[in-house]
């Protein structure tokens, strides 16, 4: 275990991954996974040994027993996990290409109130705090609970409180417009109102992880210099692109890193998230800013392992890997870095 732990806030939820190239609604099979961005974050960080803690609100259904067992059996600490008596555990229909990529294509089981992961309560979450920071480092965030009231309340409070508290930020921009809108939408760019939003935590946080075509929508270039650049505080940034080469800015140190192919992609749904994992459990073990070239490209190649190893299995959580494995991984790989 590393001496240091982080917090996870935000959706924990079922992935409802249709046969490849089928319809999640309407084709069989299909395979409900535990997922949710944080959620896969928290589970894929305690399979590699890290103390985490889990924030989140789940519905009193099987999805979410099932989800709280699952927190309890990887060891993570759920005292601030909630239950929603009204809600459901979120049901994402993932609708798969023939290559394993995904695509989000709405939602199942709302009775008309909306999910569980939409009413994290801040009054719970104040409560609970003193039980879930402990030694905290790290509180790693994404950005969909902004996009429900009562969530965005929760998430608010707790930046708030981690900075006080001097615990670093690392945000998983995740933009993901089917979570912030009423109805499936073919627009895929955010709305200034939804920019503004999610910007208006950027300003608080020390690490940035986003997709090129987040970084794009977001800031107009996918350099994490000149992202980094455009932020008061000059924060760590790191811009993936599925299999193509990561770019990143650690520390005011750059670079490129390689992706290390798979030998089979069975499903890419988490891969960013272990990915995430990967790099904040390196994190707890030095400072930001005592960061030297050489340890940004390990643990950056590190995170890339940890990704690459979820293609293999399916869904987000189930093939995360244990630390043995990342080690075996890269033992065997010559992915370079550039």
């Amino acid at each position: 275990m590393t001496d240091g732990s982080v917090i996870a806030i935000g959706e924990a939820l079922i992935d409802r991954l249709g046969p490849k190239g089928g319809d999640p609604s309407s084709d069989i099979p299909v395979s409900d996974c535990f997922g949710g961005a944080p959620a896969n974050v928290a589970c894929a960080l305690s399979r590699l040994g890290a103390n985490v803690s889990f924030i989140g609100s789940l519905g009193n259904d099987a999805f979410g027993k099932n989800l709280k067992n699952l927190f309890i059996q990887r060891g993570i600490n759920t005292s601030g996990l909630q239950q929603d008596i009204l809600r459901p555990t979120r049901v994402v229909l993932v609708r798969r290409d023939a290559d394993g990529e995904r695509f989000f294509e709405g939602f199942e089981g709302d009775k008309g109130f909306g999910f569980a992961d939409q009413a994290i309560s801040r009054e719970q979450v104040i409560k609970d705090w003193p039980l879930v920071a402990e030694k905290a480092q790290w509180l790693v965030a994404g950005t969909i609970p902004l996009a429900s009231e009562i969530s965005s309340g929760a998430l608010l409070w707790c930046i708030e409180k981690a900075l006080h508290a001097r615990i670093k930020i690392a945000l998983d921009l995740n933009w993901r417009p089917t979570f912030w809108r009423n109805h499936v939408s073919t627009v895929l760019e955010p709305s200034m109102k939804e920019k503004n939003q999610i910007f208006s935590i950027i300003k608080n946080v020390s690490l940035i992880k986003l997709a090129k075509e987040e970084a794009q929508c977001f800031f107009n270039t996918s350099d994490p210099t000149e992202i980094s650049s455009s932020i008061a505080h000059r924060p760590s940034v790191v811009v993936t692109d599925g299999s193509n080469p990561i770019s990143w800015r650690l520390n005011n140190h750059t670079g490129q890193s390689f992706a290390i192919t798979p030998s089979s992609v069975v499903d890419t749904t988490g891969a960013g998230d272990a990915f995430t994992a990967g790099l904040i459990y390196k994190l707890t073990s030095v400072e930001l800013d005592q960061i030297s070239q050489q340890m940004a490209e390990e643990i950056i190649q590190f995170g890339i392992a940890c990704g690459s190893h979820v293609c293999k299995g399916v869904g987000a959580i189930e093939a995360q890997p244990y630390l043995e494995d990342i080690d075996n991984l890269l033992a065997l790989s010559k992915g370079g870095i550039s």
